[in-house]
C-alpha cells in the first residue's frame, strides 16, 4: 500500500532517522537483500522523497556521514550520488531522453498491431507471465509504487532478455507505477540492463542469485541463459551543462514550485517579494499510457502538504495546470523556479518561455551544479569526485 510512503516532509525526516543507524555496515551488508512488500528496513526506502526533494541529498548525506565515516557507509554514500549522476549525465545528453520517447512510440505501435506482442505485454504488465518472480515484483510495484532496486535490476532484465519485450515499454511500465519515477534513473537504468548504456555491458538476472538474495522465496525458472546487448545508436556527442539562472528583482515576479523540488526555501532566499506562489505539475505527460492513480494521488498529497508547509512565509500558494494562463492572468515578468531537469516539468518550462514573452529564471542548487559537470564518462570516474564533493556539503543549504 502507499500508505506506507505518506507524502510530507516529516514523514521522509521520520525515515531517515529510523535509516540512520543501519547506514554504515549494516546497509553494505544486506542492502542487496529483497524480503518483499512491507520488508524493506534494511534499505533506506527514501526514494519517493529525494525524487520530489521533499528531502534533499545533501541534507541525507550530512545526516548519514555525521553518524558514521565515509569509508563505513561508502555504500549506502554511492547510491545517493548514482541518482546525482544520472541526472547530471543525462542534462549533457538530453537527446537520449528524445530517443526513448520516439522508441517507446514505435514498440507501442508494434503492440497495436502484433498480437502475440500485445498478449506477452499485457501478461508482464499484470504479473501473469508464470515466472514467479517477475511476477510478484509486478503485482508490488502496481500495488505499493515500489520496488527493492535488485529486484528493478532482475525485473528489468527478464524483461528484455527472457520475455523479449521492449525495453523502452518496460521503462514507460516503471514510469507509470513508481512513486519514484525519475526520468534520468529509470531511462538510464533500463538503458544500461539492456546494453545500451555501457555499450555491450548488459545484466543477466540469474535464477540462483534472485533465489540467494530473496532469501528463498523465489526459484524462477525458464529465464534466459545470455543476455546480448539491444543495438542502438551511440551517445550523442556531450553538451555544455545550461547555465544556471539569476534572478531579475527588476520584473513583476511569481514562483513556481514544480514536483521536481518540493523544498524551495533556497528559490525563496532568492526573492524578496513575488507577486505570486503556484505549484504545477504535468506527470500525467510521462506517459501515453494513464499513469497509476497512486502515483498521481502521492504527488498531489506532497504538493498540499508543500503548500501548507510554505504558507506561513510564502504566502497563498495556488495550483496553476496551465503555466500560459497563469503568468498572463498575474502580468508576470519573470518566473523563477527551481531548475528542472531533462523531463516533463523542462518541456513545459520550455513551452512557457515560447508561448509567452516572460523570463524563466530557473535556479541551480549547489549540490547539482558541482556534481553534474563529473558526470560526463562513467560512473567509477564519477565516484572518485564523491569525497571531494562531500567536502563541499558543508555550508550548502540543505532543505
Amino acid at each position: 500500500m502507499t500508505s506506507d510512503f505518506l507524502p510530507t516532509r516529516t514523514a521522509a525526516l521520520e525515515r531517515l532517522s529510523r535509516f540512520l543507524p543501519q547506514a554504515g555496515a549494516t546497509y553494505a551488508a544486506r542492502r542487496n537483500f529483497d524480503l518483499g512488500a512491507g520488508r524493506h528496513s534494511h534499505v533506506s526506502t527514501l526514494s519517493p522523497y529525494l525524487r520530489h526533494r521533499l528531502i534533499t541529498e545533501a541534507e541525507v548525506l550530512q545526516a548519514v556521514l555525521a553518524r558514521h565515516s565515509l569509508r563505513a557507509a561508502e555504500k549506502f554514500v554511492q547510491e545517493v550520488y548514482w541518482r546525482t549522476y544520472w541526472k547530471g549525465w543525462l542534462e549533457m545528453r538530453p537527446a537520449v531522453w528524445q530517443d526513448y520517447l520516439a522508441e517507446r512510440s514505435a514498440a507501442w505501435n508494434a503492440v497495436q498491431t502484433q498480437s502475440g506482442l500485445r498478449r506477452r505485454w499485457e501478461e508482464a504488465c499484470a504479473g501473469d507471465t508464470g515466472i514467479d518472480a517477475f511476477d510478484s515484483w509486478a503485482q508490488e510495484l502496481v500495488e505499493t509504487g515500489y520496488l527493492h532496486n535488485h529486484a528493478r535490476m532482475w525485473f528489468a532484465s527478464i524483461w528484455i532478455f527472457t520475455l523479449r519485450l521492449p525495453w523502452s515499454l518496460g521503462a514507460d511500465f516503471f514510469l507509470r507505477h513508481l512513486l519514484d519515477g525519475d526520468v534520468a534513473s529509470n531511462t538510464l537504468s533500463w538503458r544500461w540492463v539492456a546494453g545500451l548504456q555501457t555499450k555491450g555491458k548488459t545484466y543477466l538476472a540469474r535464477a540462483s542469485n534472485i533465489t540467494q538474495f530473496t532469501e528463498g522465496r523465489f526459484a524462477p525458472r525458464g529465464l534466459a541463459q545470455e543476455a546480448p546487448p539491444l543495438q542502438g545508436p551511440d551517445h550523442p556527442l556531450l553538451q555544455a551543462l545550461p547555465r544556471p539562472g539569476e534572478v531579475a528583482h527588476d520584473l513583476r515576479t511569481g514562483l513556481l514550485i514544480t514536483p521536481d523540488d518540493l523544498s524551495p526555501g533556497f528559490i525563496a532566499d532568492a526573492l524578496a517579494d513575488p507577486v505570486t506562489v503556484a505549484l504545477t505539475s504535468h506527470r500525467t505527460a510521462l506517459s501515453h499510457l494513464a499513469i497509476a492513480p497512486q502515483v498521481l494521488a502521492w504527488e498531489d498529497g506532497a504538493l498540499t502538504e508543500t503548500a501548507t508547509r510554505w504558507a506561513d512565509r510564502l504566502g497563498p500558494i495556488t495550483r496553476a495546470p496551465d503555466l500560459v494562463e497563469w503568468v498572463r492572468t498575474h502580468d508576470l515578468e519573470q518566473v523563477v523556479t527551481a531548475y528542472a531537469p531533462v523531463g516533463v516539468e523542462a518541456d513545459a518550462l520550455r513551452h512557457l518561455s515560447t508561448a509567452t514573452d516572460v523570463r524563466v529564471t530557473q535556479l541551480r542548487r549547489p549540490y547539482d551544479s558541482a556534481a553534474w559537470p563529473h558526470a560526463s564518462h562513467g560512473f567509477f570516474r564519477f565516484k572518485e569526485k564523491i569525497p571531494e564533493l562531500i567536502g563541499r556539503l558543508k555550508g550548502l543549504t540543505l532543505a
